[in-house]
This record gives structure tokens, sequence and C-alpha cells, in this order.
């Protein structure tokens, strides 16, 4: 079996592989899902097995500390509690609660009113009208535009209380994850043994330390977990944070609308559908990224020109790729296969032309799937997903999500294949559900090469350590004939989709 250097450690030499019981300094990874309600990997560069276990620890500790203060979903959370106090009363609340709603007024002011916890009134809005399949009302959304633009809340800093004025739905959004991802950060780089870390929250990073991160940017319009991204950036002591219109909004009829509000207007944001943010600060990043979206690419600008350090990558709607001065500087060169994944689907049919019964290039497989959650865990289970033809000869592997090789057998089926492994770049993207994955194959083999059409086989493996294994696998037709297919779930894998169609360019 062939693998590179990715056990609990590996040593930081390229392929160089360290025995799982070891003192020898090396990576440390981790994955999980629920928690802040998303995805979480976990990188840590450690002095020993024991440094890094300890510093997982320390590190989920105190992510269960900070959403116990700042969830907006938790009815048992600090803020949850205090929006259900009375109304006018000063409420004493925590450091971390009164330093995030600060923070909040600091930057509805920084950006004109376009940043706002209260936008999640206009989201409701608009989920209830989206759930009728009809927009707000011209007279509903104005009225939603003056209730969000009210003061909400007033602070006092010396009694550290925190009085709520209205009675508009708020949530904290945007940048929140930035601050957990900041204080979490501080605490785990105070473990002794600890040197550097990735924490990537949903898509949303921050690498800190003795350690540099090499990061892959969603395309908003193939957003599936092994899709190929726009760009590649190396990350380090900085954090980088992407919004868009992809993953969550509403559709009515054909239209799609942004989850993301314009609280000045009270319609979804339109004009870009992605906005990724590098700067040293988490919170900042957060806070650009969500902005920049609504904001015209002009008004961005400028606000970015106020903040030395802000890098930033924009695509508007039209595709048109908006970049700051000094992000090409920063960014990686890209194959060039990987342009053609924002191309029109003319550019596919002209430049593979459509042999007899070759795969069309103008289609694609999305797999969906969801994970089991299990009560009192949230570590995510191994995960091997490829495709085989009709002699059972691998095809393509579309997803080995791993941390201990040694583990690395209970994936049965897969670990026949004596296929190459590797430690996955970390991708950035707007925030992605817990527990649902998607991923992309678009016909090619494992070499790159367009296979012909006909009967293939989709493998989805799933093994948890020391616990339940799941196979599941599906023959379909590819004959050019687009189909979906629910299949069976189970107790690792709930539910999974195979959606054999045309490729969506646009939105």
């Amino acid at each position: 079996m062939k693998t590179s250097a990715l056990t609990p450690f590996a040593l930081l030499i390229p392929s160089v592989a360290v025995p799982a019981q070891t003192d020898s300094p090396g990576l440390f990874i981790a994955q999980f899902d629920h928690i802040l309600g998303t995805s979480l990997t976990v990188k840590l560069t450690a002095s020993s097995w024991a440094a890094a276990r300890l510093a997982e620890q320390v590190l989920l500790a105190e992510m269960e500390r900070l959403e116990s203060v700042l969830s907006s979903y938790r009815s048992d959370s600090e803020f949850s509690r205090w929006l259900a106090a009375p109304l006018n009363g000063a409420v004493a609340v925590s450091s971390d609660l009164l330093d995030v709603l600060s923070q909040f007024d600091h930057w509805r002011a920084q950006t004109n009113g376009v940043l706002n916890a209260a936008a999640e009134h206009l989201n409701q809005r608009w989920q209830q009208a989206a759930h009728r399949q009809e927009k707000p009302s011209e007279a509903d959304r104005q009225q939603a535009v003056i209730e969000v633009n009210q003061t909400h809340w007033r602070l006092d800093a010396d009694q550290q209380t925190a009085t709520r004025l209205t009675s508009v739905p708020l949530r904290l959004h945007t940048f929140t994850k930035g601050y957990v991802l900041d204080r979490t950060a501080e605490v785990v780089l105070a473990t002794p043994g600890v040197s550097g870390l990735v924490l990537n929250s949903g898509g949303d990073l921050l690498v800190r330390g003795n350690w540099s991160e090499t990061v892959a940017i969603a395309n908003p319009r193939s957003p599936a977990d092994n899709a190929l991204p726009i760009a590649r950036l190396i990350v380090q002591n900085a954090a980088i944070a992407t919004s868009g219109d992809y993953r969550r909004g509403t559709q009515v009829g054909n239209e799609w609308g942004s989850h993301i509000m314009d609280p000045r207007t009270g319609m979804p944001a339109s004009a870009v559908i992605s906005a990724t943010v590098l700067h040293p600060d988490p919170v900042t990043a957060g806070a650009l990224a969500t902005t920049f979206t609504i904001l015209t690419p002009a008004e961005s600008a400028s606000l970015a020109t106020g903040l030395p350090g802000t890098e930033y990558l924009l695509i508007s709607r039209q595709g048109e790729f908006i970049a700051s001065k000094g992000w090409p500087g920063i960014a990686l060169p890209l194959p060039e296969s990987l342009l053609m994944s924002t191309a029109p689907k003319t550019a596919y049919l002209l430049s593979v032309p459509t042999k007899d019964k070759q795969w069309n290039p103008i289609q694609e497989l999305l797999i969906t799937f969801d994970l089991a959650r299990f009560e009192g865990g949230s570590r995510r289970p191994f995960v091997a997903v490829w495709v085989v033809d009709e002699a059972k000869k691998p095809v393509r592997q579309l997803a080995l999500w791993y941390n201990k090789p040694r583990w690395l057998h209970d994936l049965r089926e897969w670990y026949t294949l004596n296929v190459e492994t590797d430690v996955a770049t970390s991708v950035a993207s707007a925030t992605r559900s817990p527990g649902q994955y998607t991923l992309v194959w678009d016909g090619k083999d494992d070499q790159g090469q367009w296979v012909k059409q006909g009967k293939y086989t989709i493998q989805i493996e799933a093994a948890r350590e020391h616990g339940t294994y799941q196979l599941i696998q599906q023959m379909m037709d590819f004959n050019g004939k687009v189909k979906q297919q629910l299949l069976n779930g189970n107790v690792e894998i709930t539910t999974a989709t195979l959606d054999y169609r045309e490729k969506a360019t646009t939105r």
C-alpha cells in the first residue's frame, strides 16, 4: 500500500513516515463535524503525540466554551439568553459577548451600515416568503429595512453590561467564527510542545505559528469538495475568509437569492458571487469577506485601502475576476486546465471534441451524501469515494479522508487499490453545512483522460476508528442521458444521491 507521510504525526520531511507511537515532532491532523455548526479540520505541528493530543483537548474545550457564549443557534448559549431577557434592562455579560457586540458596532460604523447583526431579520423574511414561493412584498421589505437599521443594543464597558433595545431578530454571523478561531489559536499555541496550527472551520481558515499552508479557493459555481479551485495561495500567520451566494440561500421559481442581505435595501447581495479576503486578523478577514459581497468592487477597493494588510479576490456575477493589487504576488500559478472550470459550456465543446461513445464534456456526476451524527461525538469517520468500471478496475479516486494510515485497512475495499495518498490541501469556501458533502466526477480517469460512455460503479466507503463500517456500491449507466438516483443509507452514511447532469455554469 503506497502512502505519503501522514500518520497521527508526519515528520516535516517529505515521504518520511513516523510510527504511530512516536515522540518525534511532526504534523497531527484531526477532522470533525458539528463544531461551530459546520465541519472543522485541525492541523497541529507538535513536538510529540502527547503534546498534540493535549492541544486537541484544549482546542475542543475552548471552542465549546466560546460556542456556549456566542452561538445564535443554541438556546442555552449566553447570547440566546441575553436575547430572551426583557428589553431595556442592562444585563451583565461575559467579556467575550461584550467584545463581539462591540466589534459589530465597530464594523457597522466602518462599513456604513452594511455589516449588521440584524440582517438576520431580513434573512428570515426572505426564507418565509420563499417557503410560499414568492418574494417579500415591497411594503414588507421597506418596513424590514427600517426595523433593521435601528440601534439594537447599548453597551457599558465599565459595568460590562449589554442592554437590548429592540425585539428585532439578531444573529452573530460573519466575523464571529473568526473571533472564535483567533481565541482558540491563542490557547492552543500556549500549549507546551505546539509550534503551529491550521484551523479550517467550514471554509474559513486561520494559520498561525511555524507552518505554511497551501489553500485552494473554491469555485463558487462548482463548490463540490473535490472540484477544481479558482486559485491557490500559500498562507502563513494570516487568516483567509470567503463569502458567497452558494451553499445557502433561497429559491423562488428559477431565481436563486443569496443568504447574504444588504441591510440598506433589504435585498440579497447579487453583484459579487464570491469574495475571498486575506488578512492577518481573522475578525477583519471575516468582516470584509461578507461586506465585499454586498459592496460594489469599487467600494470594496476603497474600504480595503484604509485597512493595511488586506488582499482580496472577487468574482462578479458575470464571471469577472477582480483582485487587489497585492493578490497576484501571493497567488500560486494555476495549471491551465483549472481555468476551464469557469468557462462557458461552448468552451468545453470546442476544446474537447465529443467522440462517439465518449463522455460528454459538458456533463458531470454529483455525488452528495450525509454523514451520521453520533450523540456525544463529532469526529469524522474515514471516507473513501471512487469509481470502478465494469471489470471492477479503479478509474478515478474522488476522495480519501483520513488521519491515521495504520487504520486505512479499515476501508476494506479501497485498501486493495494500492493508490497513492497525500495530505489534502485546505479549501477556503463559503461556510458548509456540517456532515453534508458533495463530490464531482467530471468523466475523466486518474490520468486526466476522458472515459468512454458506459456503466460505472460508484463506491462510497466509511469506517470509524474502533467503530462502524459501511460500503455503498451503485452502478449507473453514463450514456449521455441525465438521471438521478437515491441510494439507501445506513449507520455511517444516512443518505446519498447521484445526479448525472449537465454542468451548471450560471445561476
